[in-house]
């Protein structure tokens, strides 16, 4: 089936007549204060120069200026005008020479200025994107206590720059890509050429090559249109705004996405016991990298497990709480009127609308809200008998494990998760924990990420990646990149033990 022509599709070349081009781009942009034309005319020559005035850098437009007065007034040389231009332009900026008014256009709403000449039936276009950026800041999300201090920015090549200031490689190898119908949007891929499996890029350049979207506005939406499966609550990428996070990850085997105008980098591909990773468990002496590792593992199964084992062993499987244990919590439970299962639902919905009323306020109001509704809704519902202390507390303790992952977006799909595994719990016990769990696996093993098993190196098994799966080995003993991932240059490091 031929696909339907977008009415925003325009193919036709530039005329050679300069009132024509420019009236056709009026007449396509419409009435815009933020488009400037300015007029010149050298060696009897008509020219016009257009850029949208608060998408260019100022200095680089002078530059581009400056550089045509000298051409006006030096001597003619035996050349064409325009090829003169074009070739003194060239050695200062670069450039690009268009001959459709659909890539003027284009051109023109990326911030680039274009220059038209009468009697030439093309122009060309000088990369002048620019404007006021925001200043480089630390992390806001991934905070960490040994590290570099740096975030992305919202502008892709100072992006890029760090990492290449991170990894000073000439194998580090970055394609470029625009994506979007209505708002086109320069999107990076980086990888080490002689480090990534090449099944792995082709893969990515595939997807990234057949994205069909509006407007990717932000990095999100490139994710959910490349990722594998769009069922699953499971990233299948990380997304990251540490420049040193996405070095580490190059440097395994991996590849990275960076859109422009977005301060998070996608990571891929990915094993779900990535996301219990952070860049400063290798910051730190290896001790400490495991414990903290550890750590956050036991969290995970604390923000999954704790609130549904709880009910199962309150609701059905009482013989198995110690008698000391299990007559406080009867104390504790008497006079509630629900059961264990409506109250872990109610608290553990009352936990979201704090978390999510506190990401929306204001950040000092967010933070009282958090702290004061938290305490006060928590002491008030165990005053009048709504739930027990003992369930505030196992719903306050699950609250805080999933703080600790260093990927977001997997805090929210252990939410996600905590609910199902409530109601398995308030069905059946002990035996709906089982079943859940094993429905859970099964749908990880199954799952991909960029065609890589996203539960690897545990299913399939690589042994070798397991120096680095719960303990971070010592520096000096992890000597090759992740076996999973199948990358060309396996050795890490080739100094011995």
């Amino acid at each position: 089936m031929k696909k339907e022509e977008s009415p925003h599709t325009d193919y036709s070349l530039l005329s050679n007549s300069l009132s024509s081009n420019l009236e056709q781009i009026q007449t396509t942009l419409g009435p815009t204060p933020d488009l400037k034309v300015l007029r010149y005319e050298i060696r009897s020559e008509h020219l016009i120069i257009l850029y949208m005035a608060d998408l260019v850098d100022s200095d680089k437009l002078q530059n581009i200026l400056k550089s045509i007065k000298y051409i006006r007034y030096a001597p003619p040389v035996d050349l064409p005008l325009f090829e003169q231009m074009y070739s003194d332009i060239y050695l200062i900026a670069q450039t690009a020479k268009l001959s459709k008014m659909n890539d003027v256009i284009n051109h023109l709403l990326n911030g680039k200025t274009i220059i038209l000449m009468d009697s030439v039936s093309e122009g060309f276009s000088v990369d002048t994107y620019g404007g006021k950026v925001r200043a480089i800041e630390e992390p806001q999300t991934e905070s960490l206590i040994r590290g570099p201090k740096v975030s992305f920015t919202e502008e892709i090549g100072v992006n890029i720059a760090m990492i290449r200031r991170q990894i000073t490689d000439k194998s580090l190898k970055v394609e470029s890509f625009v994506i979007g119908e209505r708002g086109k949007k320069k999107v990076a891929l980086l990888y080490i050429g002689d480090v990534i499996n090449p099944a792995i890029v082709e893969e990515a350049r595939h997807r990234l090559q057949h994205i069909s979207i509006d407007a990717p506005i932000d990095s999100g939406i490139i994710e959910q249109s490349i990722e594998d499966n769009f069922m699953s609550p499971f990233p299948q990428f990380i997304s990251t705004e540490r420049p040193d996070k996405v070095a580490l990850s190059l440097l395994q085997g991996r590849l990275a996405i960076i859109p422009d105008q977005t301060a998070n980098a996608l990571i891929a591909p990915i094993s779900i016991l990535d996301t219990v990773q952070s860049p400063e468990d290798y910051y730190e002496r290896w001790h400490i990298g495991s414990l903290l590792r550890m750590l956050r593992a036991f969290a995970v199964f604390i923000s999954l497990f704790l609130p549904s084992f709880y009910i199962a062993l309150v609701s059905f499987h009482q013989g198995l709480i110690p008698s000391r244990l299990a007559f406080s919590i009867a104390a504790s439970r008497e006079g509630v009127p629900f059961p264990a299962f409506v109250e872990a639902l109610m608290m553990a919905i009352t936990m979201e609308l704090l978390r999510e009323a506190g990401l929306r306020l204001p950040k000092p109001i967010g933070q009282t809200i958090g702290i004061v509704g938290g305490i006060v809704i928590g002491e008030a519902a165990v005053q009048a008998g709504i739930v027990s202390t003992v369930m505030v507390i196992v719903i306050a303790i699950t609250a805080i494990a999933s703080f600790t992952l260093p990927v977001y977006s997997m805090g929210v799909t252990y939410r996600i998760l905590l609910f199902s595994f409530i109601f398995a719990a308030g069905m059946m016990g002990l035996y709906g924990i089982s079943l859940a769990f094993i429905v859970l696996v099964i749908h990880i093993v199954n799952l991909t990420s960029l065609g890589i098993p996203y539960a690897a190196p545990l299913a399939p098994i690589f042994i070798n990646d397991w120096k680095e799966l719960f303990v971070r080995l010592p520096i000096s003993f992890i000597k090759k990149r992740p076996v999973f991932l199948d990358p060309v240059d396996e050795v890490r490091s080739e100094k011995e033990e």
